[in-house]
């Protein structure tokens, strides 16, 4: 399966299957629509006249010797072959220190932090009980992950601290190591606190959509005011606390801020290094849901970013875009592509009562609920339809040329979009599809420049 695509000019080619890619002239760009269906002397009879039969026989053997090398029109390794990973290993959980928060962004998907619940905390008791559940579930694995959530998790500190020092005991223990990292709006981070996640080595995302006007149209304070002020204020000092490293921006762009490129390009310009800023995902109610006529806008916006991250590549002054980061020198991590991020079985979600999602955009879904921590996995079944949904059972996706990078998509956003999570989210596989292509364009002037 190949996938063809102009950027600025250049004509690129993605051998789908061995994560190869070309950057082609025009006749081998248009050859290689024919190069399956005619024989050579068909195709020399197509293009000769055009091209020289000289420069078409010349160009068909470059082909063929690409084709030999695995390297185009490479077949499917894995399509009748794949089987999931076997199940009753979990690597990683994420944690809902509170279901409660500081801020009312308007977008939240978790109703403003409560998940459509009460307000609550987790115990130590129940985070305690997540981390046994975790090493208990992990088997061999050494190196395993937790997330502390929310809402805003920072409102628990206390029991953040607590836990961190259960799970680096409980970690000795059963040699087992646990990386830690804090999902966070950023208000509650003074000193202290700061303080404490450098000498953990906690790892930090950070919310902050971008512009001024933009942060503080969705992410505003309970009485309806802005947060960027307060927001930029203590990311600075944090980040400026760490030298810069362990932490991501992350932000979230709507209908309100199609423009999202200039987004991205003002918190570069604030000096971070280190950002994700993602569509929203909405249902169409939602005066700022995202449309299939945004499309266009978008897909000029990533092309536009593209252009302006090479060119400060290039002046020495590169910004980590984390939707244009893909591995290109071995081609991708089949296995791991094939199930994406684990949902329902490697990785879980815990409530802060205890209870167990595939998740964190599941909890608070009844008719996805696990278990729980104290009594462990008891739908065992829902694990099992999330550990067998993958590119090759999800609809649309087995001959799809992006599968390989987007995994089939977010299970969360198509159940919530389509009711079911075998059918893609159809206008988030679009700007997927789209950020790929900006990526592997980047990649490819990356490795011309190397060269």
């Amino acid at each position: 399966m190949l996938h063809k695509f102009e950027f600025d000019g250049k004509k690129m080619v993605l051998d789908v299957h061995s994560g190869s890619v070309h950057e082609v002239d025009e006749l081998v760009w248009w050859l290689l629509d024919d190069f399956e269906v005619l024989a050579r002397p068909e195709l020399l009879e197509k293009f000769g006249a055009r091209y020289g039969a000289e420069e078409v026989a010349i160009a068909i053997a470059e082909i063929e010797e690409l084709e030999r090398e695995g390297l185009l029109f490479s077949p499917d390794p894995y399509k009748g072959k794949y089987s999931p990973p076997a199940g009753g290993i979990t690597k990683a959980l994420c944690l809902h220190l509170a279901h409660s928060c500081n801020l009312r962004c308007r977008y939240c998907f978790a109703g403003q932090g409560s998940f459509g619940g009460a307000n609550e905390l987790m115990p130590a008791g129940i985070g305690k009980s997540a981390i046994d559940f975790l090493i208990g579930r992990s088997g061999s694995r050494k190196n395993l992950n937790m997330d502390f959530f929310g809402g805003e998790p920072l409102l628990n500190f206390q029991v953040l601290k607590e836990l961190v020092a259960y799970g680096r005991l409980r970690g000795r223990e059963e040699g087992k190591e646990i990386e830690f990292t804090v999902t966070t709006n950023a208000l509650l981070l003074n000193s202290e606190i700061s303080s404490y996640l450098n000498q953990e080595g906690i790892s930090a995302v950070l919310s902050l959509d971008g512009r001024r006007e933009v942060h503080d149209n969705m992410r505003q304070t309970p009485g309806g005011g802005g947060s960027y002020e307060q927001v930029l204020e203590r990311i600075r000092s944090f980040v400026d606390s760490r030298d810069g490293s362990n932490y991501i921006i992350r932000g979230t762009y709507t209908r309100c801020n199609l423009d999202f490129c200039a987004d991205v390009l003002h918190m570069a310009d604030l000096g971070y290094k280190h950002l994700s800023v993602e569509p929203v995902v909405a249902t169409s109610e939602a005066a700022y849901a995202i449309c299939e006529e945004d499309l266009p806008v978008l897909f000029s916006q990533y092309e536009q970013l593209a252009r302006e991250l090479l060119r400060r590549r290039e002046e020495g002054r590169p910004v980590d875009f984390f939707h244009f980061n893909i591995d290109l020198d071995g081609g991708p991590c089949l296995p791991k592509r094939l199930t994406g991020c684990g949902a329902g079985y490697e990785y879980l979600a815990v409530a802060p009562n205890g209870d167990l999602y595939p998740c964190h955009q599941f909890v608070g879904r009844p008719k996805f609920l696990l278990g729980n921590v104290s009594e462990g996995l008891v739908n065992g079944d829902i694990g099992d339809v999330f550990r067998n949904t993958h590119v090759y059972t999800k609809e649309d996706c087995a001959a799809c040329w992006a599968k390989f990078y987007c995994s089939g998509g977010c299970h969360a956003n198509a159940e919530l979009l389509n009711g079911s999570i075998y059918k893609p989210y159809l206008l988030g596989c679009a700007l997927m599809k789209k950020r790929i292509e900006c990526a592997l364009y980047l990649k490819v002037k990356e490795s011309s420049q190397a060269g």
